[in-house]
């Protein structure tokens, strides 16, 4: 590793673990055998598998790789807004520790954020084992009208963009939150995620955040990143589940307009607290069954 390497990363890579599983070591050693100049942060919360700590001692004299050790779980985006507050590269890649990006698929990222105009905030096309890509990659603001659509699979336009994924660069209005690249003026601008947030839609609130300031969302269709789905949200569903549908509730509280209309509000609110605790005797059957 040369001097410029260690003194002036050109990326920094934010990965964020809690209990993630082995994955977390391939991410992160995946990366770290890169020759673009970065650094990576890895900002554990509370894990108790010990693999970042294994980490750390695996590459101990890499100064590439700093771990920060949250004693406790803070969530996902007050994570990332710690990380980033002590990231030295000038744009930062926010990676999903069970998200498997190669080298050139990153080199790709780096090109169309320099060449393309107000780019915000860039997102790839992340896929499974089978190479299908996650409806996810590419979406709308989740509406009340666009989620009800969606819930009862009608044809009209929903939270998804159907069809087959795009192979080129494209405007979106959200991406997802596994992989993002942004400009590190534009995160610390929009003062980083959310932190009201603990898990879920903090991806979309920072996409629709970074649109509201006159920046594009953009998603490299062209970039197809192997995005596993590992540990937290097998091990804990229903902890998962229940962050996921309170930040769906603040996500409609902020920027939906129907949330100005109190009968409407109050009809969601019970709509999605009935859903979570309708899903909650099959996600515990699920993990009984493993």
């Amino acid at each position: 590793m040369s001097a410029v390497d260690a003194t002036s990363p050109v990326i920094s890579v934010i990965v964020v673990s809690a209990d993630s599983g082995p994955m977390l070591r391939e991410c992160i050693y995946g990366v770290l055998g890169f020759s673009i100049p970065l650094e990576v942060l890895l900002i554990d919360n509370g894990s108790s598998d010990g693999i970042p700590q294994a980490i750390g001692r695996g590459r101990e004299s890499d100064h590439r790789l700093k771990i920060i050790y949250n004693h406790k779980n803070l969530g996902f985006g007050p994570a990332v807004n710690r990380a980033a507050a002590q990231a030295r590269g000038q744009t930062l890649l926010i990676l999903n520790p069970d998200c498997m990006i190669t080298e050139s698929e990153l080199q790709r990222l780096l090109e169309i954020l320099s060449k393309e105009p107000k780019a915000g905030l860039l997102g790839a096309v992340v896929c499974d084992e089978k190479g299908v890509p996650d409806s996810a990659s590419y979406r709308r603001d989740p509406v009340l009208q666009r989620a009800l659509t969606t819930l009862f699979k009608r044809n009209d336009e929903g939270v998804n963009i159907g069809g087959p994924m795009p192979d080129h660069v494209v405007e979106a209005e959200a991406v997802s939150g596994a992989l993002m690249l942004m400009p590190r003026r534009v995160f610390e601008w929009l003062n980083g995620f959310d932190e009201a947030y603990f898990l879920h839609c903090e991806d979309l609130d920072l996409c629709r955040r970074v649109r509201d300031a006159g920046w594009r969302v953009l998603l490299a269709g062209d970039v197809r990143v192997l995005h596993g789905k590992g540990g937290s949200s097998r091990h804990r569903p229903v902890f998962v589940s229940y962050h996921k549908h309170r930040g769906m509730w603040r996500w409609f509280r902020k920027f939906d307009p129907a949330a100005q209309r109190p009968l409407v509000a109050g009809t969601v609110w019970l709509g999605l607290w009935s859903h979570f605790l309708l899903q909650i005797p099959g996600q515990l059957f699920r993990m009984a069954k493993r």
